[in-house]
Parts: structure tokens; sequence; C-alpha cells
């Protein structure tokens, strides 16, 4: 298992892009740039290989597994033990510390945690300046500065990027992307150890979710193929309870995967955005943090309560404030253009002209709600978050409700005020065909575009430069440029706080949001949720592996605020549900309390109870997983017990051989 943890660490996994040389310095001159970096890397234990692109140079670096180790003990990483305890690696205890699914001793986001590490540590080690010369241009390198970080404020390092691994992307491509006939079958594992654990308990989630999603699609399929005449009144609430119990157990046998995938992979529940990736901290807010604060006032523990509570209470007073704007403008500006688009929708009488309304909606909802996420963006960046995992949370709950409010409120203009179920049923078919075919020409085209237009530019520039001297020449491309001139898998809101995954669980909230709350009213749109979502996988799949870099890895234990909002979706289901089966009952819209309108009453009080009571029913941690960790912790303790009983032995013996002595 060493043996095949060592080559996995051999392969180029980070690269570096820095300005092509002019002629002159290539023929030789002290202390070039490009020379003192790759002899520093070098210095550092890294494996370099430089390779000459169209437009730029490129450094890939690759780590050996010995190098790797002594960073993780310089960075005190804490990792999971055969105890089932996570303690700092020590590289002498090696055999100690459990290894990944695929046999490597590190994961990939510690290993870029180290790449990191060893960059930034790349310093001037001696008492003078170092002059360092780039294409006729002197570069002052300061004592205990960091080189990296030097040159990137010159322009000479334009950019430190993770680089694809081309055997394993071409496996994931084989047996994942273009794998079609496992149907939501995925190789978790092998996306966990390529892609870090964020966007693997991603898939995770969509290809349950998408597994689930079958039983509701077969039985909204029967709904609208089966006629049951004067029994579809009785049908529909079935049909109802059924659905709202079916996305409560879903979300709880979620828990008990997402669990039982942490196990697996090793990490501790409580891990955060944050732990062991300091190089990922950003300084967001004027806020001090806890520590600072205790060196600032001391050990006085008047003053520092005082302290603690007055910017506990002003950051929460902040949050409180953000919110309140992003609601209001929802109020203000965006209710009013909401039911505008209603109301043209049900005034309008060609169909045609409905279908093309709707296109430009949802177009210019795009619009407005980029704007939106980055006046959020601006407001939580002043919030007094505890880290990175909290302030990605603040972003996604503000920018959802922008979402929320745009994607639904048309919808219950329809439904609530016109009552008319035929057009909310159009309306509903036109939103789930066109947003879809919108997000998948967006995810999947405009990255390809950008890829394909910096492709040309790169090809263009050496022309110019060479004058026409490669004319006829076939330009080729090295796949480490193919890789740089991709865009990076960022959120198209917030980019700073959030990485692309946020487009992803966006858009299945929003159609869990859509089939969900107006189930009763069209129960055939399971079945386009699920197509839909059947294609997604591979779509997600295939945009990750060919049309993207390779993206930054993140720690994550769950999907984080999306499991809120998707909380949040079913209980708004339950009330949006009951209030369309009441216009069903209630059509004449006299409002009478009838006894079925107290059945329908009495049914989402049962069914709220139901959402609640399933939380507590079904289990969010498997039998084993729970048994794994008490017998880890009974470990942990005889082993700590014993090693305490050793030491004090050991004292014992020593003072009685004084006293003797």
């Amino acid at each position: 298992m060493e043996e095949h943890g060592e080559e996995e660490q051999t392969a180029f996994e980070i690269g570096v892009v820095v300005p092509k040389r002019v002629q002159e310095q290539e023929e030789g001159e002290d202390n070039d740039c490009l020379e003192v970096l790759v002899n520093e890397f070098k210095k550092a234990g890294l494996i370099v290989d430089t390779v000459v692109g169209l437009h730029d140079e490129f450094i890939k670096l690759a780590a050996p597994l010995e190098v790797l180790g002594r960073a993780a003990v310089e960075l005190q990483l804490k990792k999971r033990t055969h105890i089932g305890v996570d303690l700092q690696f020590e590289w002498d205890d090696i055999d100690a510390f459990i290894r990944q699914p695929d046999g490597s001793l590190f994961s990939w986001c510690e290993r870029f945690c180290c790449y990191r590490h060893i960059l930034n540590g790349i310093v001037n080690k001696s008492n003078s300046v170092i002059i360092l010369r780039s294409n006729c241009k002197e570069i002052y390198w300061e004592p205990g500065e960091p080189l990296i970080r030097k040159l990137e404020s010159e322009v000479i390092v334009k950019e430190v990027f993770s680089l694809h691994d081309e055997e394993k992307r071409k496996r994931l491509l084989r047996s994942w992307a273009l794998n079609w006939w496992g149907f939501t079958n995925q190789p978790i594992d092998k996306v966990y150890s390529y892609f870090g654990p964020k966007i693997a308990i991603y898939f995770a989630f969509l290809g349950m979710y998408t597994k689930w999603m079958l039983f509701p699609a077969a039985f909204g399929l029967i709904l609208q193929l089966v006629d049951f005449g004067s029994l579809q009144l009785l049908v529909l609430p079935v049909f109802f309870i059924s659905i709202i119990s079916w996305a409560v157990l879903f979300l709880q046998f979620w828990k008990r995967k997402n669990s039982a995938l942490l196990a697996r992979w090793q990490i501790s529940s409580s891990v955060g955005a944050d732990s062991g990736h300091k190089f990922l901290e950003m300084e967001w807010s004027s806020f001090q943090s806890p520590v600072e604060l205790i060196k600032k006032w001391g050990t006085d523990n008047t003053k520092l309560k005082e302290v603690f509570q007055r910017e506990e209470w002003f950051g929460r007073l902040t949050r409180f404030r953000n919110d309140a704007v992003i609601i209001l403008s929802i109020i203000c500006l965006q209710l009013p253009f909401e039911l505008a688009y209603a109301h043209l929708y049900e005034v309008v009488q060609s169909d045609l002209v409905k279908f093309g309304l709707t296109a430009a909606y949802l177009f210019a909802i795009q619009y407005f709600t980029k704007i939106g996420g980055k006046i959020s963006v601006k407001l939580v960046k002043y919030e007094n978050n505890e880290n990175t995992e909290y302030r990605a949370d603040s972003l996604i709950y503000k920018v959802f409700g922008l979402y929320f409010m745009q994607s639904y409120i048309g919808l219950f203009y329809h439904a609530l005020l016109h009552r008319n179920f035929e057009t909310l049923r159009k309306v509903l078919i036109q939103r789930l065909i066109i947003s879809e075919v919108l997000e998948n020409l967006m995810e999947n085209s405009l990255p390809y575009l950008k890829y394909s237009y910096r492709k040309y530019k790169a090809v263009r520039s050496k022309r110019k430069r060479e004058k026409g001297s490669s004319a006829g020449r076939i330009q080729l491309i090295p796949r480490v440029e193919k890789d740089y001139l991709k865009p990076a898998y960022s959120a198209s809101i917030g980019e700073e706080l959030e990485d692309g995954l946020f487009d992803d669980f966006l858009e299945l909230a929003l159609q869990f949001g859509m089939i969900m709350m107006f189930a009763c009213a069209f129960p055939l749109a399971f079945v386009f949720a699920a197509l839909n979502n059947v294609t997604e996988i591979r779509a997600d799949a295939l945009k990750l592996l060919t049309m993207y870099r390779r993206p930054i890895p993140r720690s994550a234990a769950t999907i984080g605020a999306w499991l809120n909002i998707f909380q949040f979706l079913i209980v708004m289901s339950i009330c949006t549900n009951c209030a369309l089966l009441v216009c069903l009952y209630d059509q004449e819209g006299n409002w009478n309390i009838s006894p079925g309108l107290a059945a329908i009453l009495i049914m989402e009080h049962v069914l709220l109870l139901i959402k609640f009571g399933f939380s507590r029913f079904v289990p969010e941690e498997p039998a084993w997983v729970r048994a794994n960790r008490m017998k880890n912790a009974s470990q942990a303790q005889d082993m700590c017990s014993k090693q305490l009983l050793r030491s004090i032995s050991g004292e014992k013996f020593f003072d009685g051989s004084e006293k003797n002595e």
C-alpha cells in the first residue's frame, strides 16, 4: 500500500504560470527569476518540470510523500488514526494513521494544503536583498519575504492553480461521466479522492435524490395517465401525503448516508471549511477574533466579558440589518416586477407569446439576481461571522431569498388569486423546460466558449509575435496550458465566498421547491425532474472533468445551509398544497368551512407532525457508525489510561529509588 501511495503523490498536481522569457535572457543571465524559482522549488524537495506554451511558460510541480509529510508536520495537520481519534500528524509514526480509499496517505485537500504551505514557505533566508531579473526588469527580494507573493505582486507569477491528473481524469471519464449504464450509480470514493469531500458529497446527494425521485415520478405518471373520475379529489390528497412523507424520509435517510460517507472517508462531522486550511482564510471583517481580543485585554475577565458581548450583539444586529435590507429590496423592487409578469401572462392569449414572455422573464431575473447577489456579498463582508463556512451560509440564505421570490411569486399569483389551475400547469411546464434548458446551456456552453476564446487568443498572439513565421505549421498547445485556459470552477454570484457548487445546489433547490409546492396542481412535474436529474449527474461530471480546471479542494462534512433550505421548502409545500386543495374543493371561492375543508386543515397539522416526527423516528446515524465511534472512543480511553498509569508508575519508581538512595 505504501508503494501505491508513493505513486499517487508523485503526479504533477500544481501549475505555476510565468511569462515567457525574451531571447536575450534565455542565453544566460545572473539571477534569472525563472531559474531562481525552479531552483527554490527543487531545494524545497519538489519535482519540477518546465513546459513552454504558446503564450506563457508553465512550471509543473509534484511532491514526494516524504516532502508532503514534512509539510504536514509543520502545519500540525490532524489525521485519523487506527483507533478512530484525530491526532497531530507525525512522520515517524506514519503507520499509525489511516490511509485514504485510494491507498494514498493524504487526501487531495491535505495535499493541496501542504503544497500551499511549501510554496509560501520559500523565503529569502539571507540577510541581504537579492536582485532578481526578468525580461530586463529588476526585482528586489527582501530578507524573509515569500518569493511567490513577491513575484505575484510583480506579475511575474501570473497564477498558481491545480492540475488535472490525466490518468485519474480519464478513468473517471470512462467509469463516471460517460458511463450511462449505471443510471444513478457513481464511483463516489474515486470522486472524493480526486475532487475532495465537498464535491463528492454533492454528487452523493444528487445521486440519492435522483434515485428516490423514481417513486413520486411513477405515482405522478399514474395520476396523469389514469382517469380516476370523481375519485380524483380523493387521490390528490393521498398523493400529497405520500410525497410529503417521501420528502421527509429522503432527507432523514440522506443524513444517515452522509454520516456513513464521513465514517468511510474518516472525516470528522465537525470539520469546517477552514479546518486545516489557513491559506484559504481571507480578511472579510473588521471585527477582532477571540484570540486577538484576549491578547489585547489580557486576563481581565470583566472587560473581556463586556467586549465579547458587545462584539456578539453588534454582529447579530449587523446580520439582522443586512437581512432586512434584502427583504425590503425584494418587497419594494422585485414584488411589483413579479406581479406585473404574472398579470401579463394571465392577459395574453397567444401561447407562443406566453412562452416568449416566460423566456424573457427568466433571462431578466438572472440579471437582477446577480445584482442582488453582489449586494449580498458586500453586506456579508461586514458581518461578524466565525469563518468562511458561516459567511458562505449567510450569502446562500440571502441569495436564495432573492431566487425564491423570483421563482415562485408568479406561481402563487396564478394559484391563489386567479385560482386558474390550467394556467398554473402551463406556467409550471414552461418554467421547468425553459429553466432546465437555460441552466444546461449556461453550465455547458459558456465554459466551452470561454475556453475556446482564450485558446484562440493565445494562438493569435503567438502568430503576431512571430510575424507569420509559424504560418503553415500546426500550433500544438501543451496539456498544462489547456488546463490553464479553462475557466475556474466558481459561483456566478459571490465568487469570493463560495465555489461553483453554489449554482448546482441552487438549481436543485429551486427544482425541489417547484415540484413540491405545486405537486397537487401538476404531479407530472416529478417525471420531468427525474429525467433532468439523470442527465444532470453525467453533465455535471463531464463539466468538472473536461470544461473546468481542477477545482480547489474544500473541506465539508454536510451540504451545509442547503439542508435547512430543503427542510424549509418541505414546510412551505405543506402550506401551499393545502391551499391548492382548498381551491380545488372550493371552486366558487366562498371559503366556507365545510367538512372537506376541515379535513384539509386537519391533514395540514398531521403532515406538520409527520414532518417533525419522522426526524425523531429515523436515526440520523447508522448503528454501525455509532458502534464504531463508541469502539474507537473506548480504545482511545483505554490507551490513554494505560499511558497515564505507566507515567504514574514511572514517577513512583523514580521517587522510591531516590528515597532509598
